[in-house]
């Protein structure tokens, strides 16, 4: 059994049991979720696909960890022109656990 879920303007395919990192969500750690936006369920009885989200389904997750991911490095550079810029960034996360899909 799989679901397609959207949080955080992206979609990710799940399965119970399935831990995934996602964009960060305000909730504490050892809080449980709930997603709604489901888009396909994919059950014993076959597979359903919403327009644009499957009617009474949702997605139950517990929240791991907050945090923010490796640090990425943007440089920009104008060659001729003695203009550079350096900037760095961590994208935050939330890592949840799937633990319920229910269809």
């Amino acid at each position: 059994m799989f679901a397609v879920i959207e949080t955080g303007g992206k979609q990710y395919k799940v399965c119970e049991g399935d831990i995934i990192f996602i964009e960060k969500l305000c909730a504490e750690e050892g809080s449980e979720v709930v997603f709604d936006q489901v888009k396909a369920v994919s059950a014993d009885n076959g597979f359903v696909a919403g327009t644009p989200t499957v009617a009474g389904a949702k997605v139950t997750a517990n929240v791991i960890a907050n945090g923010k991911s490796a640090k990425i490095y943007v440089f920009k550079y104008k060659a001729k022109k003695n203009e550079k810029k350096k900037i760095g960034h961590r994208q935050p996360y939330t890592k949840v656990q799937i633990t319920k899909i229910e269809a």
